[in-house]
């Protein structure tokens, strides 16, 4: 590994901003917040912090909705404020990711404000507007969220505007090459701040099929999922090329997108001249959500599945380039509960879980909260949920005849803002978020047991296992190299609850085995191994292994060259 792919040997830490910790009192996250909690990433070993959204936005979709990309929002602080993070975060060797959203702005960004204004002005082209048929929408469109992808334009006969998203979130029109100078201007003015990277949003719909007419329906509104004509279409390559030549290799940043791309185009983006330095993979991640996208139904998926989701992902991915390996994030809910059944969701298979990804190949992406075990939250209404997403899955999910009881367990289940509730630091008031009367969303009750200071102080905790899970990668061992460069080879196990694969060098090798189950398994060793790391017993020299349910090991072996 050289200076340029620095990424690969780092650890990243996602912040949700609003929820992570409040310094001026007022209920809500901020930058001054984050500055206080420094110190805590350098003792939980991390060295990169991307932080969802802090641009000036009216929050309709949780800060995606940007109304000024050069400005921090009041919410979260200033400009001065942001500066002082990225320099004191360079000062303990962190860097930081920010979010990059540039398939769609908000509706009250300058830009489109005078789009409405102005039909003739040029800013009506930095957007997709379209005409109506006989004064309905262009075509049938069901955006990501729900309903309608085009909006009615106020004050216009005839007139719509399209939006992938939110009807707050008019698409950018990146066909007009004004647009993609705009972008690009924007980005590399936050790079030459020194900020290590982005996060890229959506950035696969920017290149829109747009068709007229009624389109074959996919559901119950008479609707058609609109990424079929906006996913992966061809001409994207050119723009993306552009960008990463202009902007992110020119300063060397860390660049992970959040793109669901075929294998066949993999080498294109994420190959030595890819487009971006990894992509993260949603084949495991997404497995409890049906193809409809209607998540309130769960999938019945099984644990087969999950495991020829990831090692099929493993294979691929290592073929082309380099991933980005993640249980939770902003959008998913926490992983303890998506997972595992109720009665094993404990500090014993969290390490499991933790042990699964960490070991994986490619950058890992730790969410706020994970680090500690935090869970879903049980919201006493629907109005407790702020996501929009969330919504809009009640919604459907009361037009498909499911009964209001059964559709409010299917938002516990799935809410994306089960991983929005404010981060639980202590035993404290509002889980020493903020002292605030009231928190901008509701703190999760059982903050009193799960919470960062109790778990400190316990060389058992939850917290404990990641913090020797990353120094297993980013501190010089023995088996270092394996872990981070080793190609990942299956283990072939009988057992379909087994899931376990090798990381390999010429040295060394490494073997992961987790029991994906609640009973009892016997695994076969080829070999005599040392543990590096479990949530159980291991002794050596064994011929096999007994392992607990929901029990992992990390294993290490050096050839007989390198002895």
């Amino acid at each position: 590994m050289n200076e340029k792919e620095w990424w690969k040997k780092s650890i990243v830490y996602q912040i949700y901003p609003r929820s992570f910790m409040d310094q001026n009192g007022d209920g809500v996250g901020d930058l001054q917040g984050i500055i206080s909690k420094l110190d805590y990433f350098q003792e939980l070993g991390v060295n990169v912090i991307w932080l969802c959204p802090v641009y000036q936005s009216p929050m309709d979709d949780g800060g995606y909705d940007i109304a000024d990309y050069y400005q921090i929002d009041p919410m979260f602080g200033t400009n001065q404020d942001m500066d002082q993070l990225i320099e004191q975060a360079d000062a303990r060797g962190i860097k930081i990711l920010m979010d990059l959203v540039v398939n769609h702005t908000s509706d009250e960004h300058a830009w489109f404000q005078e789009a409405l204004t102005d039909p003739n002005s040029k800013y009506r082209d930095y957007y997709i507007f379209r005409k109506g048929i006989d004064g309905q929408a262009p075509n049938n469109w069901r955006s990501y969220f729900g309903g309608s992808a085009w909006e009615k334009v106020p004050n216009e006969e005839n007139m719509f505007y399209l939006h992938a998203f939110s009807k707050k979130q008019p698409d950018l029109n990146w066909e007009n090459p004004e647009v993609r100078e705009e972008c690009i201007n924007m980005i590399n003015w936050w790079l030459e701040k020194g900020l290590g990277g982005f996060r890229i949003d959506a950035i696969l719909n920017l290149k829109k099929r747009i068709e007229y007419g009624q389109l074959p329906a996919d559901g119950e509104d008479g609707l058609a999922f609109i990424g079929h004509w906006i996913l992966n279409q061809p001409g994207i390559e050119e723009w993306l090329a552009e960008i990463d030549q202009r902007t992110f290799r020119k300063y060397n940043a860390l660049t992970v997108a959040e793109a669901d791309v075929p294998e066949d185009q993999l080498s294109r983006y994420i190959g030595e001249d890819g487009y971006f330095r990894m992509i993260f993979d949603f084949s495991y991640t997404d497995i409890d959500v049906p193809e409809t996208g209607e998540w309130f139904l769960q999938s019945n998926w099984t644990v087969k599945e999950l495991k020829e989701n990831i090692l099929q992902n493993e294979l691929t991915t290592q073929k082309f380039g380099w991933g980005a390996k993640y249980l939770e994030n902003h959008d998913q809910p926490r992983s303890i509960n998506k997972y595992l059944p109720n009665e094993y969701q404990n500090d014993h298979s969290k390490k499991m879980l933790a042990t699964l990804f960490m070991m994986l190949q490619g950058t890992p992406f730790i969410y706020q909260g994970q680090e500690i075990g935090m869970t879903n939250i049980r919201m006493d209404e629907m109005s407790d949920y702020d996501d929009i997403a969330t919504h809009d899955q009640y919604r459907r999910a009361m037009l498909s005849g499911m009964s209001p009881e059964a559709a409010f367990e299917g938002m516990y289940l799935r809410s994306r803002d089960n991983n929005r509730t404010p981060m639980q630091w202590s035993d404290q008031k509002n889980a020493g978020f903020s002292g605030a009367e009231q928190t901008w969303i509701k703190v999760n009750s059982n903050y009193q047991t799960i919470n960062v200071e109790a778990e400190l102080n316990d060389d058992q905790s939850v917290l404990a296992f990641y913090q020797k899970l990353i120094a297993l990668r980013r501190q010089a061992g023995p088996y270092q190299e394996a872990i981070i460069f080793g190609e990942v080879v299956p283990y072939e196990v009988p057992q379909e609850e087994i899931i376990a694969y090798k990381r390999s060098t010429a040295e060394e090798e490494v073997l992961v085995i987790v029991n994906f189950s609640a009973n009892h398994q016997i695994v076969k060793l080829d070999g005599s191994y040392e543990l590096l790391i479990g949530n159980q017993a291991y002794q050596t020299n064994l011929e096999q292994i007994k392992l607990v349910p929901y029990g992992s090991l990390v294993l290490g072996k050096k050839s007989e060259e390198s002895k």
